[in-house]
């Protein structure tokens, strides 16, 4: 892969100082970063130079929840409340679902993510090995998880905890390292606690992390208590999910003894604020939170109860939304919220030394956003515009270890129209 630089743009870097560099250059060898700072004077090592023209260059986004097969639910069921909606709208939809389905819900989500910047994310459903290799085509990085729920027979929750586990012994670090694996039991309301330690057991063996759905209702809390005498947190810390390096989607409805058991344990938090408002579920203390020095980043979760992918908009309203509720305007800063969206949502997901900012030695997942439009005007503080101003529309370049998978708007690994048709297609039999 031929040497590049990219000059004349404003690098946004997300570094633990949150410099930007305004008329700044990076600089890519093979997969890497290997410059980033004002444009060198001699440039005869790269055999590939572009202007940017004042245009802004950031890490790639960072979607740490959502379920990629289900973009084919996108408008089945909207406004319900969580348990109606799943248990009498989307599981049922669910049931029909085939290698098809999955194969083109997870390429229409991914061809959504690459053109609003999101350059990694997690997925946690079934038929996976479809999206695992929607993501070796597309180019873009997944962190993926057969979801297992524990209804049914004995042989059928072993079947699907095998099933589980071959996929993440068998996929992580493929496709030339931009997949990596989780084992996922879906709750704790869907998996009993046998289940679940046996569902520990297995990821320590595989040696790879823990997804879960917590805490998303005040239902499930007080389902959780009357069955095992405990709120959602604390019954997963006494079977010991916690021990394992573990991700958690929502956490809505978690207290202070909660928070304190997760920050000691290092648990990181999804927070999916646009699914969670849609589904009316509340809104995640996130203030608390990060005060208790819990790591949180940004999830959309899926495509039916979203309704988008864009997480430029998960973006501002966590950095607005956690304001109105605190009464208070320091609440959320537009750079704590663009430091959930990438080096917070990468060290989610155990990629912070890969990913998540733009640094010399990281690979080189970055993406270009197009500031000729009015409001992105006067341009005196990038940041700020990025999360109170922008959206995933003006993304216009999309690189993934130094790959360019998407160039001026145009999807450069995938059939945008072929996915369509097959989306639209394939939606019309769920119904």
């Amino acid at each position: 892969m031929a040497r590049k630089l990219l000059f004349n743009g404003t690098i946004i870097t997300c570094n633990q100082v949150n410099e930007v560099i305004v008329n700044g250059a990076i600089g890519l060898e093979d997969e890497k970063i290997v410059f980033i700072g004002q444009r060198p004077q001699d440039v005869s090592s790269y055999e590939e130079t572009t202007d940017l023209k004042g245009n802004y260059i950031l890490p790639g986004l960072v979607n740490t929840h959502g379920h990629t097969p289900m973009s084919l639910l996108r408008g089945h069921a909207d406004d319900l409340h969580l348990q109606t909606w799943l248990e009498d709208k989307i599981w049922p939809m669910e049931a029909k679902y085939t290698t098809e389905h999955a194969k083109w819900g997870a390429y229409l989500s991914i061809m959504e993510m690459i053109r609003t910047g999101t350059t990694t994310f997690v997925d946690m459903y079934d038929n996976m090995d479809e999206v695992a290799k929607a993501v070796e085509t597309a180019g873009i990085r997944g962190v993926l998880c057969r979801g297992v729920i524990g209804f049914g027979p004995e042989e059928v929750r072993q079947s699907k905890l095998q099933e589980a586990a071959e996929f993440a012994k068998n996929w992580n670090n493929g496709a030339n390292g931009r997949i990596t694996t989780m084992l996922s039991p879906h709750s704790p309301y869907t998996c009993s606690p046998e289940y679940i330690s046996q569902i520990i057991d297995k990821s320590a063996d595989l040696n790879v992390p823990l997804h879960t759905h917590m805490s998303e209702t005040r239902y499930e809390v007080r389902k959780n208590i009357e069955e095992f005498g405990a709120t959602p947190v604390a019954h997963l810390n006494n079977l010991g999910f916690f021990d394992r390096p573990s991700l958690v989607a929502h956490a809505v409805h978690v207290d202070d003894t909660d928070m304190d058991i997760m920050a000691a344990k290092c648990v990181k938090v999804s927070h999916n604020i646009i699914s969670n408002l849609k589904l009316g579920s509340g809104v995640a203390p996130v203030i608390k939170m990060l005060e208790k020095g819990i790591t949180v980043s940004l999830g959309t979760d899926s495509a039916a109860s979203n309704n988008n992918l864009d997480l430029f908009e998960e973006l501002k309203i966590a950095a607005t939304l956690h304001k109105g509720i605190a009464q208070d305007a320091t609440a959320v800063p537009a750079e704590q919220a663009m430091k959930m969206a990438t080096i917070n949502g990468a060290s989610s997901v155990w990629l912070e030394d890969k990913i998540g900012s733009l640094e010399i030695g990281k690979d080189a997942d970055f993406i270009v956003i197009d500031t000729n439009q009015s409001y992105y005007y006067p341009k005196n503080n990038p940041v700020s515009h990025i999360v109170y101003s922008g959206s995933g529309r003006d993304v216009r370049d999309v690189y993934v270890q130094g790959k360019q998978v998407m160039d001026n708007r145009q999807l450069t690994t995938i059939d945008e129209e072929k996915i369509l048709f097959e989306a639209n297609r394939l939606s019309r039999t769920l119904s």
